[in-house]
């Protein structure tokens, strides 16, 4: 996607300087988009739980399953998934995943419908993947410099949700339901496709320099 095609509209007759007693909705292009990170990241989740119960049901029977994804001491879904870190709440990560990812993929069928939605919905949703993009940083870090190996897994589920942030966000912001000056709308309404492939680059580029020796043998 070379630059930001979404040209939103509101459905009520309330001012365009009063973002709050209006509802606005996505175009096609803006619900594609989400449809498509919240099925990959649903994706990812899903494949990571079912892996996740037969590594369950492997130590109950005495056995060993090593996931398909596990390639090398490196690209290591298994270890990922036996760590402490796998369970930051209490239960699985990708147990989260299959809700919030659900989610995004309704609000993008919503929006397919012409559906739209107040401010509060839309900054209540910008604030669910700031979460998620937050919580893809913590797990990210842990993986590269606490538990050492990667899930090819999540870093599909890492894409998705950094992508799907940055594009909510400058939904909001070219919307005035987030305040941002002129600039940044016109930044945004150009150039949003930048924020995302920058970030997924440095991390890119971590995950490079983390495992040089490894890459490069």
């Amino acid at each position: 996607m070379s630059k930001t095609t979404v040209r939103e509209v509101s459905t009520d007759p309330a001012p365009e300087n009063d973002p709050v007693s209006r509802s606005v909705g996505g175009s096609r292009a803006f619900a594609v988009l989400l449809l498509i990170t919240g099925a990959a990241g649903l994706l990812a989740a899903w494949v990571i739980t079912i892996d996740k119960f037969k590594l369950l049901e492997a130590k109950v029977a005495g056995t060993t399953f090593t996931p398909g994804c596990s390639l090398n001491p490196v690209v290591s879904c298994g270890s990922v998934m036996e760590s402490e870190q796998a369970h930051a709440f209490g239960f699985p990560n990708p147990m989260l995943g299959l809700v919030c990812y659900g989610i995004v993929i309704c609000v993008g069928m919503s929006l397919l419908a012409r559906a739209r939605f107040p401010r509060w919905y839309w900054l209540t949703f910008n604030f669910g993947t700031l979460f998620g993009v937050g919580f893809c940083t913590w797990l990210q870090f842990q993986s590269l410099y606490r538990i050492n190996a990667l899930c090819l897994w999540c870093c599909l589920a890492w894409v998705a949700t950094i992508t799907m942030f940055w594009y909510v966000t400058s939904f909001n912001v070219r919307n005035s339901l987030l305040p941002g000056p002129r600039w940044l709308k016109s930044f945004f309404s150009e150039f949003t496709w930048v924020l995302p492939v920058l970030h997924i680059g440095i991390i890119g580029v971590l995950i490079l320099t983390r495992w040089w020796t490894f890459w490069t043998s």
